[in-house]
């Protein structure tokens, strides 16, 4: 096992037990406390907190890498190749508004809760996933094109068996990207009442307890790294693969 997994190993580890039994680590929060305050968030529970984050992060994510994708593949076909620069104008949405501006716009139509962000983070995922799904499929060697054609795969075959594949590895590097902005950028959905550890940092904000925030910035940091990490994993092994398939 290399250095750099043992500690991440490690981190999931303390991460896990810290949202499972916080109470276990409230000596060492106890000194960035004023005024007796609690050391450990017990207005809801860190777990379920951390989870409806994550499944935000995740909702969000999948629906742009879906749309994105889609957009990348219609404008890589011949019938769509027109439609690239307004393709571009809609995935550079998400980049333009800030986040809390869609959040207030978001609100009149669809209210408070989970929605809002979720349209949030839908926008701001576009932008990476679709330039790194156009960047792969533009990319796919124009001599395995052609030797599928040789083969007499049809058009949707050559999408799904050839360059999906081979493009895999570089969508996955906007996907990660998209994933960790929207992980962070989800912390903002507690202004609008959806269920975040921006919650949790909010409550230490308006209390003055460092170890509220303490704590709902540490889980949301070790959540981006070991997401992060995982996804750059599974991108090596993808590229590795499809260079071997590439070289055959």
């Amino acid at each position: 096992m290399t250095p750099g997994l043992m500690l991440r190993t490690l981190l999931l580890v303390v991460l896990l037990a810290f949202l499972v039994s916080p109470d276990s680590f409230a000596p060492l929060l106890q000194p960035l406390v004023k005024y007796g305050g609690p050391p450990i968030y017990h207005q809801g529970n860190l777990l379920d907190i951390t989870l409806n984050h994550l499944w935000i992060t995740f909702a969000a994510t999948f629906v742009a890498t879906v749309f994105a994708v889609g957009l990348a593949i219609v404008v890589t076909r011949p019938f769509g190749a027109e439609f690239l620069p307004l393709s571009r104008s809609i995935a550079n949405v998400g980049q333009t508004i800030p986040p809390v501006a869609v959040l207030a716009l978001a609100i009149p139509l669809l209210g408070f809760g989970t929605e809002p962000i979720l349209m949030a983070l839908f926008l701001y995922g576009l932008l990476p996933i679709f330039e790194n799904a156009l960047a792969g499929l533009a990319n796919v060697p124009r001599e395995v094109e052609e030797a599928a054609r040789g083969m007499g795969l049809t058009p949707w075959q050559r999408l799904v068996q050839i360059e999906l594949p081979l493009a895999l590895p570089v969508m996955l590097t906007g996907i990660r990207i998209a994933a960790v902005i929207s992980l962070s950028t989800a912390t903002i959905g507690s202004t609008v009442a959806a269920k975040t550890l921006g919650e949790v940092i909010i409550a230490g904000l308006t209390t003055n307890n460092t170890a509220f925030v303490l704590q709902g910035g540490l889980i949301v940091g070790a959540c981006a790294v070991l997401i992060n990490d995982g996804l750059l994993a599974l991108e090596r092994v993808l590229a590795r693969r499809t260079g071997k398939a590439r070289n055959a």
